[in-house]
C-alpha cells in the first residue's frame, strides 16, 4: 500500500480558494483510485471527490460539484483538490485515501492508507 501526506490547508474567507495536495510514497500509487474525504467536528468522515487511477473518471459529492476539482499527476505521485467558492460548511479536516478495497467510490470503507489530514477553516 501507499503512505499519504496531505498539505495545503489553512484559513480562508468564504468565497475564497485553496488547493490541497496529497503526496504518496510507494510505486503502486498509479494503480489506485484516490479520494478526498472530510470530517467536521462531531461528524462522520464524508466523501468529497474521487478520481480513477487514470484520471479519466472523476466523481464529486453534490455539495461540492461545480466548485471543487480533483486531479492527479501520476508522475509526481500526487493528487490535488482545488477548492473554489468555499463555504463555511467546508470547515473540516480533509483527508486523502487510496481505494484499496472493492466497493463504491464514495464509500469511506473502501479506502485505506489515510493520511494525517489537513485542516481547512472557512470564515464567514
Amino acid at each position: 500500500q501507499v503512505q499519504l501526506v496531505e498539505s495545503g490547508g489553512g484559513l480562508v474567507q468564504a468565497g475564497g480558494s485553496l488547493k490541497l495536495s496529497c503526496v504518496a510514497s510507494g510505486r503502486t500509487f498509479s494503480s489506485y483510485a484516490m479520494g478526498w474525504f472530510r470530517q467536521a467536528p462531531g461528524k462522520e468522515r464524508e466523501f468529497v471527490a474521487t478520481i480513477s487511477w487514470s484520471g479519466v473518471g472523476r466523481y464529486y459529492a453534490g455539495s461540492v460539484k461545480g466548485r471543487f476539482t480533483i486531479s492527479r499527476d501520476n508522475a509526481k505521485n500526487t493528487v490535488y483538490l482545488q477548492m473554489d467558492s468555499l463555504k463555511s460548511e467546508g470547515t473540516a479536516v480533509y483527508y486523502c485515501g487510496a481505494q484499496v478495497y472493492g466497493g463504491n467510490y464514495y464509500q469511506t470503507g473502501t479506502f485505506g492508507s489515510w493520511g494525517q489530514g489537513t485542516q481547512v477553516t472557512v470564515s464567514s
